[in-house]
């Protein structure tokens, strides 16, 4: 009897994942404007986006900006508290499960590099111009758009090539000090759902081992790293702005290469790294620039409005954890840059 009873239960747990399965397909979707695809929408302009997500950051910073309003729609992902964005209604939106989608009357938009550009092409009459009219400064605010942004399935494979790719590796310690809070059964979903399984089993991985184990696993070699490049990738701005006298990227004009590297500080920010790259003396001119950056309005309203409570919790586990362990301090801030260890705040 009891094997029946168990029998009925596997077939009915089985249906149940096999129905759910065809309705949660994932799949990669093409970056930019899907004129094909039409979505239901109330306003002309809408914003799938999340709290922690550097790519919903770089989108909001952009709207507002450029003054544009749009309907909020905030997705959580597991960091924050679930896998919203494998439900069925967000995969309807985005079938590549990711976030952020800027909708435009209805036709999502897909990347968040190629959504910034979208809306200062599209901005009502009377919003500020974020691209310059010269296509030789249009094409380096570009490149700097590409030297910070995250593409790739595996990001931080690439983290040579961009700060955003580097930005993952450095958020390690953060998804362990937040996945903390996060039951193991929300993240189970991802094992059944996610198209990259190796996310959810390195979110249960840093669930078993704790933040203050962090340094003594594989997880350090990946936040040494991503320390080397992205020391390489703020050299490169640092010498751009010196360059230029800024005080932005491109020099007098504030562009969209401003906007794609205001959330890569941001997130060195949330990480307690900051002070790692731009504290005392190094790099005075992009500390300069993230101060006028921090200034700005739409810091406040895309940024600091959207503070989440698990990440700042997170930011307080990391702070604790590196005051209690040193060695974990110097393996997060330090890595195995050569030379360069005494020069760290």
């Amino acid at each position: 009897m009891l094997a029946v009873i168990a029998l009925v239960v596997a077939l009915g747990l089985l249906s149940w994942y096999v129905y759910e399965l065809a309705r949660r397909r994932t799949f990669p979707v093409p970056p930019g404007l899907q004129d094909a695809i039409d979505l239901p929408y109330e306003d002309e302009w809408e914003l799938y986006h999340n709290a922690l997500s550097l790519c919903s950051k770089k989108s909001r910073l952009c709207l507002d900006e450029l003054g544009i309003p749009y309907r909020s729609h905030p997705i959580d992902l597991i960091e924050t508290g679930s896998y919203e964005n494998l439900g069925r209604d967000f995969l309807a939106v985005n079938p590549g499960g990711t976030v952020p989608v800027l909708v435009h009357r209805g036709h999502p938009v897909y990347e968040s590099h190629e959504q910034i550009r979208y809306a200062a092409d599209h901005a009502p009459s009377g919003a500020p111009r974020l691209v310059p009219e010269d296509a030789s400064l249009a094409a380096e605010m570009q490149a700097w758009i590409d030297r910070s942004s995250l593409f790739g399935d595996d990001p931080i494979a690439a983290a040579a090539e961009s700060a955003g790719n580097a930005v993952p590796g450095l958020t390690v310690p953060l998804f362990a000090a937040m996945i903390e809070e996060i039951p193991r059964r929300k993240i189970l979903e991802g094992l059944l759902f996610h198209r990259y399984k190796n996310r959810p089993l390195m979110f249960l991985a840093m669930k078993q081992a704790g933040l203050a184990k962090l340094h003594r696993g594989p997880a350090a070699r990946v936040v040494a790293r991503c320390l080397r490049h992205m020391h390489a990738h703020l050299d490169a701005l640092e010498e751009q702005l010196q360059k230029t006298g800024g005080p932005w990227i491109l020099g007098e004009r504030f562009t969209l290469a401003d906007v794609s590297w205001a959330v890569v500080l941001d997130r060195l920010r949330e990480t307690d790294s900051l002070h790692v790259f731009v504290g005392g003396r190094r790099r005075p001119a992009v500390a300069a620039w993230w101060g006028r950056w921090q200034e700005r309005p739409s810091y406040a309203s895309a940024i600091a409005a959207h503070d989440h409570p698990i990440v700042r919790r997170g930011l307080e586990r990391i702070r604790r954890a590196k005051l209690a362990d040193p060695e974990l301090r110097a393996a997060l801030e330090e890595g195995d840059r050569p030379g360069d260890t005494g020069a760290l705040a």
